[in-house]
């Protein structure tokens, strides 16, 4: 997979604590600091190198607990089931994986899941209906991107959600799987069919990409 550096950027997709071993109590995801390395070496395929992160509140009205349990449903418009309490700022949940960039070392951070009633999934929008830019997409197009190539957590939800807008968005986009862990066997290989079929490239390994 050939990419052209300088309109190529990486997306490092929510690679936080909560979502790895690191935090049992929060929403690990088996094997999720195995992606540190590879999200590196991705990274020195592209010009501009871009983080997102959940920035919870721990009065999110989606957390699970004596209102309902985790997966139930919870009414809202930007709301759709519970989660475990997760990657709340000033937690260890919240930082990075160890091995990853500064967040000041980082072209441009997204900070998403602030409001106690939006819970988003992809990193491009605020909300569940795509309508509240984070401002990621003006930000690449801006420096005359054109190809993002993602990885981090999980596959088969904020990576899958956020690969899936940069595509609508009219990005070429390039999902790379040894930079990625998900959550469920099931909804990985359903992630897969649908990031294909909606036209997104997918990967297995880093040492897939080229540059021109």
């Amino acid at each position: 997979m050939k990419v052209n550096r300088e309109r190529t950027a990486s997306f490092d997709v929510d690679p936080q604590n909560g979502f790895t071993p690191v935090c049992p109590d929060e929403l690990p995801v088996p094997g999720g600091t195995d992606i540190v390395g590879p999200l590196n070496t991705q990274a020195a395929y592209a010009r501009l190198r871009v983080v997102s992160k959940d920035a919870h509140p721990a009065t999110a009205v989606w957390a699970a607990g004596e209102q309902g349990a985790p997966f139930s449903e919870v009414e809202g418009e930007n709301v759709d089931i519970r989660w475990q309490m997760h990657c709340v700022p000033g937690t260890k949940g919240f930082d990075l994986i160890d091995g990853l960039p500064a967040i000041t070392d980082y072209d441009f951070t997204v900070f998403k899941g602030v409001e106690p009633d939006m819970h988003p999934y992809g990193a491009c929008y605020h909300d569940l209906n795509d309508q509240i830019s984070t401002g990621v997409i003006e930000y690449l197009k801006q420096n005359d991107i054109s190809t993002v190539i993602c990885g981090g957590l999980a596959t088969d939800y904020c990576v899958k959600l956020t690969a899936l807008q940069l595509q609508k968005a009219g990005f070429e986009v390039i999902v790379n799987l040894e930079a990625c862990r998900g959550i469920a066997e099931d909804t990985i290989k359903t992630a897969k069919v649908e990031l294909v079929n909606s036209g997104v490239t997918i990967i297995n390994a880093t040492a897939e990409l080229e540059a021109e």
